[in-house]
């Protein structure tokens, strides 16, 4: 009788990860156009300092955001919006029609719903205390 190996793998460079990412992939592309993944990343410095920055990605027509930070001595400046419009032009220009995110209630619900984006759905309690929500938000 053949014996199953469990293997906990947190490596991001592991050779299984990748195995399972390309095997992944495969049975994707019977259902969907290939999965041709960009990243897109915005930097905004001030005296070759870094005080912000979003960093994400486009994929099968839509711009994710998987962060977002502006240092909080210049938040309410303006500097998130004009990031924010510059991924979604990028991501226009790339072919996409939406973006998503997720955030969290203590981050910034209230800047994404100013900029166009909707909630989509709630994960409560996560973390404990707060909540979770997926948003997206029509670029074209």
């Amino acid at each position: 009788m053949n014996e199953f190996d469990f293997i906990l793998d947190d490596d991001e460079n592991s050779e299984n990860i990748a195995v399972i990412e390309k095997e992944l992939d495969k049975y994707n592309s019977k259902y969907a156009e290939p999965y041709v993944h960009r990243k897109l990343n915005i930097v905004l410095k001030k005296n070759d300092r870094i005080i912000g920055g979003l960093t994400g990605g486009t994929y099968w027509g839509w711009m994710y955001i998987d962060r977002f930070w502006i240092n909080e001595n210049f938040r309410k400046s303006g500097f998130g919006s004009k990031i924010l419009k510059m991924a979604e032009q990028e991501a226009v220009k790339r072919g996409c029609r939406n973006a998503h995110l997720d955030t969290h209630d203590f981050q910034a619900v209230e800047f994404y719903e100013k900029n166009g984006y909707t909630i989509v759905s709630k994960l409560e309690d996560l973390p404990k205390g707060y909540n979770r929500y997926l948003m997206k938000k029509s670029i074209l």
